[in-house]
């Protein structure tokens, strides 16, 4: 791999081809291509990152390679403890619960305020119509991206910089859980879509508690999604 220190642009070349991220700073750049594979599982759970193994992947600097490993780990796609090295984290059931408990307190209070005004957000009406036509093309890594974006955009609607950033925290292990188990595939393409359609339809009705109970319903039908995943998961692991 292959980092252009004067635009930021990511190259991958090697025998299985290459890619290349849009121009950004270098530790954006670098940021985003090791974000997509964490998700979409080319490293996979318990791999370790070292700063030396970014910093030779990506020709880049120790200090480029440490930032970026600092902002994975607060963003909760890497785990590093006390003078360990930073690993790709795998939630339990136990995690995957906190983790959605936490999401519906965020996700009902932002969905009630737009409710109340009757506000669709302009960005959740366009994630809407980008999980629409994932799922009509039925491609899993767009679904993916565009089902994040739709519940960040009603969360970012609100207008509270604090909410937004408790919710990016949450966003990035549910981005990760969603890439390693890809429950998404385990239902009709246009079940994510058709649930989000009626949070829509309800925050333009002006109807909070409608609102509150739609979104609790799709958040718990994405978390037992996950739960299944992983209990299929772990009863494949060999004892």
């Amino acid at each position: 791999m292959c980092l252009c220190r004067t635009c930021g642009t990511i190259e991958r070349v090697s025998q299985q081809g290459s890619f290349t991220l849009a121009p950004s700073s270098l530790t954006d750049a670098l940021y985003e291509s090791l974000r997509k594979r964490i998700i979409n599982g080319e490293i996979p759970a318990g791999e370790k990152l070292t700063e030396q193994r970014i910093a030779n992947e990506y020709n880049v600097a120790r200090p480029t390679a440490k930032a970026c490993l600092e902002r994975l780990t607060a963003l909760g796609l890497l785990r590093r403890s006390a003078h360990k090295t930073a690993v790709v984290p795998e939630l339990d059931q136990d995690e995957i619960r906190d983790l959605f408990f936490s999401r519906r307190t965020v996700e009902s209070a932002a969905v009630s305020v737009l409710a109340e005004n009757k506000s669709i957000p302009a960005d959740a009406a366009q994630a809407q119509a980008a999980v629409e036509t994932a799922a009509r093309d039925k491609v899993f890594e767009n679904q993916v991206e565009a089902d994040i974006a739709f519940h960040s955009a009603l969360v970012a609607g609100i207008g509270s910089r604090r909410l937004s950033r408790m919710h990016e925290l949450i966003m990035g292990e549910v981005h990760l859980t969603m890439g390693q188990f890809q429950a998404h595939r385990t239902t009709s393409p246009n079940t994510v879509a058709e649930e989000h359609a009626a949070i829509l339809e309800s925050i333009e009705a002006g109807d909070p508690e409608q609102a509150r109970e739609r979104i609790g319903h799709h958040l718990e039908q994405a978390q037992n999604r996950l739960l299944a995943r992983l209990e299929a998961k772990s009863s494949e692991t060999p004892k």
